[in-house]
């Protein structure tokens, strides 16, 4: 596509040192059309505020005096070893910002010993992905209109080596993004969902024209709790559901045997005025119990706002548009440096609040709990 905006950078300057650094820097390492599709929300963006004016409202009660010589932030998930409880979330078309795209994205996870959820609508194939990951891989899936092609997706990932499946379950269509239609986004040319260029076409339905486009019409082939049950069925692979705010949702997940939950709104671009994930997040720890695994995904940028998703709950988080960000500033280096920092973040906080290890993170870390 044509490169109307600076390159990706080969140093790190001297000037960015924090997550909202990228950001800045961002703006200027792609077009105006690519940012504004990524940094947007749905609608009004209530949602997408929400998820940060939540986790600012939060409050930590330091402890003083605490021999913090022996922690760490090693942590178990699902069986697997963790260096942090930290993982880069699902991003979509990871070449609208670096020719790389999400190999570069895997080469810096590794690096950092970073888990890596590989969207399925990667702009690098799903099986290159994976030979380039060294940390954890865990395959995220959009349900497609046919079984046997979801299928197929999910029969890849195995082969491939990934070793959780997650099902992202709350974009069953976009939501309402104002924000990039006004910039009048669309994928540039060469820039693809290469994992779905086999999809098999399916013929239009007949639509009534008294029924509504969206309820008869766009949500007729999306999925249902009948196809997690049907995916469970048909993959050993344990199942994360990503995109639960109920906590009725959130039992049924458990009773069905769903090994784990990412708390989420989307990053606030589905449906808006929801509540922010970190409002949800206790509700559902509470509604699930304390030995099941939870993720949190939502507004994270600092190692206060990991500390914070730690004291209410969750066993790790994701890290959703920073990742992006990172990449276009300054490709793999960028992505390691960015994660790096949260890491250093994070370890700090535990150190000033008096809680040296994870498991020592809880409610009572929070001032206003």
């Amino acid at each position: 596509m044509a490169n109307t905006f600076q390159a990706a950078l080969d140093t790190i300057p001297e000037d960015l040192v924090c997550l909202s650094d990228y950001a800045s820097y961002a703006k200027n390492h792609m077009s105006h059309a690519v940012y504004e599709y990524i940094v947007g929300g749905g609608a009004d963006e209530l949602t997408l505020r929400r998820n940060r004016s939540k986790l600012d409202d939060i409050t930590i009660h330091p402890r003083v005096l605490i021999d913090c010589t022996q922690g760490g932030t090693q942590i178990e998930i699902l069986g697997e070893t963790w260096r942090h409880p930290m993982m880069l979330a699902p991003v979509a078309f990871q070449q609208l910002v670096h020719p790389e795209g999400e190999i570069a994205t895997a080469q810096a996870a590794s690096i950092l010993e970073t888990g890596m959820m590989v969207s399925t609508l990667s702009t690098v194939s799903l099986e290159k992905i994976a030979e380039e990951l060294e940390s954890p891989k865990w395959f995220q899936l959009y349900f497609q209109q046919s079984r046997d092609f979801s299928l197929s997706l999910v029969r890849r990932a195995e082969a491939a080596g990934y070793t959780k499946l997650v099902v992202t379950i709350d974009a069953p269509l976009h939501g309402i993004r104002n924000r990039a239609q006004r910039a009048k986004f669309v994928l540039p040319e060469g820039v693809e969902a290469v994992n779905l260029v086999d999809r098999p076409h399916l013929p239009s339905a007949a639509f009534d024209p008294s029924q509504s486009i969206v309820l008869q019409g766009m949500m007729s082939e999306t999925p249902t709790w009948d196809d997690i049950e049907w995916l469970k069925a048909n993959t050993a692979l344990p199942i994360i559901l990503k995109g639960i705010l109920s906590p009725a949702d959130a039992v049924k997940a458990v009773a069905m045997g769903i090994e784990g939950i990412v708390v989420s709104n989307h990053g606030g671009r589905t449906l808006d005025c929801v509540p922010a994930a970190i409002e949800a997040l206790p509700h559902i720890r509470k509604a699930v119990g304390k030995d099941y695994t939870l993720l949190f995904d939502g507004g994270i940028e600092r190692g206060t706002d990991v500390f914070k998703a730690l004291a209410l709950g969750a066993n790790a988080v994701l890290i959703g548009r920073p990742q992006v960000y990172a990449l276009a500033v300054a490709g793999a280096l960028g992505v390691g440096h960015m994660l790096r920092i949260l890491r250093e973040e994070l370890e700090v906080a535990m150190a000033l609040a008096g809680t040296p290890t994870i498991d020592s993170i809880g409610v009572d870390s929070l001032w206003n709990y």
